[in-house]
């Protein structure tokens, strides 16, 4: 079964609720203390906690910085302050963090895509983009943590369908702001994440928010049907009047196992070797069918039309060996319903040895067809026509099998 996590975002994300939630989910606390104490970063201490919003349950993820003014998180590149690091002061700081690799690059990752995105808003290369003192202490916490609890669960597929964003304007360093912010429209832009509008005064969705959501995910949509193992809470700081929480799902795909998919694709320029071959390939795969149909393309040119048959799970590996085993530049794929017989393999006992049936049954329909290897293998034993021991195997199983 395929695992997922699901960031649900119908009240927005920011850093400190997506840190809050994977805490939320289980994710270890010690392990995260280790690694925010290596980083050797003076002026923050942080808290977690069980809290409520507007009646909800979940976690806090409470960074408080040891300075006067403190901006949440987000506002960091106030030019006219002295004290700013850059990008690559950024990658210093979590380069002497004592992480897994797959942890520091995640971390990069995400401060990388904040980074273009100021530089984007305010016309800078992305290396010179300042990030103010206070701001960034705040924003390398929330991603570092991100980052080591996303590694920490192990988690490699990650579900956001959109985020709920507030209207209006925010205010920061450079006056008021239109709500989504300039960073957070040039992310939505450049990952092609869905943003939907609501009544809410300011801003839902955060800078590091956003880049958190298109560093770690791989899929925009969730599975036909799921469920849910286990819910992580974590509490935003803002009040809207209501409720205000990222939910963060371990989901695993419970989509029908009669749910199949069909991969086609026209090719006109393979050999039939390859073709071959990449039919071989997709069966030892575990397609549960492919065949070839003969069709005309464009110009009249005599093609196949290659067809599979495939469980969803295993659609991107399908999809891999179609373009790596075939001249094709594109296919296309759609959901298919299927029903089957039960089926079960039964060994039936003939003169010269035991034979394998497979024994098919739905409601009152029964049949029983023989395995061919199983047969060939007998036949050639015995010296018998292919027939003759078939036939055999299948009157046999049907006067002896009394399930």
């Amino acid at each position: 079964m395929t695992e997922y996590l699901y960031l649900e975002g119908a009240c927005g994300i920011s850093g400190d609720m997506t840190a809050a939630a994977l805490l939320d989910l289980g994710a270890n606390r010690g392990k995260l203390d280790a690694v925010l104490q290596s980083l050797h970063l003076d002026g923050f201490d942080y808290r977690i906690e069980q809290k409520s919003s507007y009646s909800i349950c979940g976690c806090d993820f409470d960074v408080h910085l040891h300075h006067s003014e403190h901006h949440h998180e987000e506002h960091y590149h106030e030019h006219h302050h002295h004290e700013h690091r850059h990008l690559s002061d950024v990658y210093e700081i979590i380069d002497r963090g004592e992480m897994t690799e797959r942890a520091r690059s995640l971390a990069k990752k995400i401060f990388l895509i904040v980074a273009e995105a100021e530089g984007k808003a305010h016309g800078c290369p992305t290396e010179e983009v300042h990030f103010h003192e206070v701001g960034a202490v705040d924003s390398i916490v929330d991603i570092v943590s991100v980052a080591v609890l996303i590694d920490d669960l192990g988690i490699e597929n990650v579900i956001v369908r959109g985020l709920n964003e507030g209207r209006g304007f925010v205010t920061c360093q450079h006056g008021s702001l239109p709500v989504p912010v300039p960073a957070v429209a040039n992310i939505a832009e450049k990952y092609g994440i869905v943003l939907r509008p609501t009544e809410n005064d300011g801003e839902m969705v955060t800078p590091t928010g956003i880049a958190i959501a298109a560093a770690l995910r791989t899929s925009e949509s969730l599975p036909a049907a799921y469920k849910i193992i286990r819910t992580g809470i974590g509490l935003g700081k803002r009040d809207f009047g209501r409720a205000n929480f990222l939910r963060a799902m371990i989901i695993e795909d419970a989509a029908s196992s009669d749910q199949m998919y069909v991969i086609e694709t026209n090719i006109d320029d393979s050999t039939a070797e390859e073709l071959g071959l990449a039919m071989e390939k997709l069966l030892a795969a575990g397609a549960a069918d492919v065949h070839f149909e003969p069709c005309f393309m464009k110009k009249n040119r005599p093609a196949y039309m290659l067809r599979v048959i495939t469980s969803a799970g295993l659609l991107p590996q399908m999809e891999d060996i179609v373009f790596r085993n075939t001249t094709t530049i594109g296919l296309r794929k759609y959901p298919v319903e299927r029903r089957c017989m039960e089926r079960k393999i039964i060994r039936v006992r003939l003169t010269g040895g035991e034979v394998e049936v497979k024994k098919c049954r739905l409601g009152d329909i029964v049949r029983y067809n023989p395995e061919y290897e199983s047969v060939k293998a007998l036949a050639a034993a015995e010296g018998r026509p292919f027939r003759d021991v078939f036939d055999e195997a299948r009157r046999v199983a049907k006067e002896t099998d009394n399930d």
